[in-house]
Order: structure tokens, then C-alpha cells, then sequence
């Protein structure tokens, strides 16, 4: 699991590199593409043997999948990667808390809204709006995403749903990479670079966390999974020479906590799914 948190930002470092020469929607449009072959060619899907009540979960599952994916993007070019993974994760810790009538879970609203108040630039200098904007939109994809993938797992397998997920994720990503005429500025170096962004963020995250969901709880993932804004921080600090002012170090440990205190208190556990 942490093996699998390590290369989800690593492979975020790779996409803010990517970014000067094919902009968010380019890099967004290689990612998913190259994820999409690569899965084809290992899971190598049946799609003639697909009921119709599993093409009705899975397609509006890959298009929450790419605009989660492409909003996140669409942050990070204008936010630092701690703060852009801290607000997305907004979205599933919103829906973690939906509908509680726990006295426990305030606390952990109230540690949310705190790290929330201290990102927020009130000033209107420092972090970028357009960029907050955004990554809490790919936080509320993300929360569509996991209500979305629970139904899909339902009635297909883990890795025949993502497989066919990533093909209709490329849909609503596409036209942007396509409008932008960034994908022909493409050389072997940046598709060599493309590889290595869908090998460390989507192929084998996923298959790390496969593995890691077969030997611990779901909850003990969960907690694990609230770790990513830290891991991301770190990863902006060292990879890409982010630096976060203390309030905004707070505001992560601020959101760590209240996500990982959500999932050790819920009645249920939470559902484990891949996130950006």
C-alpha cells in the first residue's frame, strides 16, 4: 500500500513535468490512453460477453474516472501537489460524513473545515483559486466515482471494470487534449515519459493495491489511503521543490486527520478504490 501511495505521486511529479509542453488535457489524454492499451492487453476483455446492465454501470463509472482525472490535472498545473491532493480529498471525506448524525463525526467536519480555511487564500494572493476550484471539483468527481465503482464491482470484476472504465474515461478527456493541438508536439522522449506517468499512476498503483486489498481489512486500507495528501506534499517538497508555508502544513495534517479519524470511526468501513 505505501509502495502503491509512493508511485501515485511519483507519478503526479512526472505528469507537472509533462505539463509546460502538453498542457493538463495533453498529459491527461497520454495517462489515460496508454493506461487504457496497456490494461487492454493484459486483462484482454470480452466485451461481446458485456450485459447491458453492466454497460449501464461501467460507462458512467469511466467518465467520472476521466473528468476526476482531468480536473485533478487541471489543479496541479496551477497548485502544488500536497494542497491538490489535500483538496481532493474533500470529496470522499464529504462523503464519508454524508448523512451522520454522530456527535464524533463534527469533530472531524470541523478539522476538515479548518485545514479548508487555512488553504483558502483570503487575501486573494498566494494559491492559485482557479486551481483550488479545481481540485475540489476532481474531489467531487472522486465521490461520484466511488458511488459509481461500488455498483460496477457489483456486477463485474475489479479488473475487467477498470479496463473498460479507462476506455470511456478517454471520453470526455479527448476533445480537450485534441482542441488543445498539444498531442502534436509529441516526440519519442515525451511518449517514453507518457509511459512511465501510466505505469506510476495507473497501472501498477492499481495493481499494488489489488495485492495490498488481499492480506489487510478494507478499513486499515482506508486509514492507509488518508496518508496520500502527506505523501504528496513530501513528494512536491522533494521532486519538485514545493514548499508549503506552515499554515498550509497544518491544513494537511488538518484533513489527514479528519479523513483518517472518519474511517476508524464509521459504522462501516469505507470503500477502498484507486483514486487520481
Amino acid at each position: 500500500m505505501l509502495l502503491s501511495i509512493i508511485s501515485v505521486q511519483g507519478g503526479a511529479a512526472i505528469a507537472k513535468g509533462l505539463f509546460p509542453v502538453l498542457g493538463a488535457a495533453g498529459t491527461t489524454s497520454i495517462r489515460i490512453g496508454l493506461s487504457a492499451l496497456v490494461l487492454l492487453v493484459v486483462v484482454r476483455p470480452r466485451f461481446s460477453r458485456l450485459e447491458p446492465a453492466q454497460w449501464r454501470a461501467v460507462i458512467p463509472y469511466g467518465l467520472a474516472l476521466g473528468a476526476m482525472n482531468f480536473l485533478f490535472y487541471c489543479a496541479l498545473a496551477r497548485v502544488p501537489l500536497g494542497l491538490a491532493v489535500t483538496l481532493e480529498f474533500i470529496g470522499p471525506l464529504v462523503l464519508a460524513l454524508a448523512g451522520s448524525r454522530r456527535w464524533i463525526d463534527v469533530v472531524w467536519v470541523v478539522l476538515a473545515g479548518a485545514g479548508i480555511a487555512l488553504i483558502t487564500p483570503w487575501t486573494g494572493e498566494g494559491i492559485n483559486s482557479l486551481g483550488m476550484g479545481f481540485a475540489l471539483a476532481a474531489g467531487a468527481c472522486w465521490a461520484v466515482y466511488i458511488v459509481l465503482g461500488q455498483r460496477t464491482a457489483a456486477v463485474l470484476p475489479g479488473p475487467l471494470a477498470v479496463t473498460v472504465g479507462m476506455l470511456f474515461a478517454a471520453l470526455p478527456v479527448l476533445p480537450f487534449g485534441v482542441a488543445s493541438g498539444s498531442l502534436l508536439h509529441l516526440t519519442p522522449h515525451l511518449l517514453l515519459l507518457g509511459g512511465g506517468l501510466a505505469l506510476f499512476s495507473s497501472v501498477l498503483p492499481f495493481s499494488l493495491e489489488m495485492q495490498a486489498l488481499k492480506t489487510m481489512p478494507t478499513r486499515t486500507f482506508s486509514v492507509l489511503m488518508s496518508l496520500e495528501p502527506v505523501a504528496a506534499a513530501l513528494s512536491g517538497w522533494f521532486l519538485l521543490g514545493e514548499q508549503l508555508t506552515v499554515a498550509q502544513w497544518l491544513a494537511v495534517s488538518f484533513i489527514v486527520l479528519a479523513s483518517a479519524g472518519a474511517t476508524l470511526t464509521s459504522a462501516q468501513p469505507q470503500p477502498a478504490l484507486l483514486g487520481e
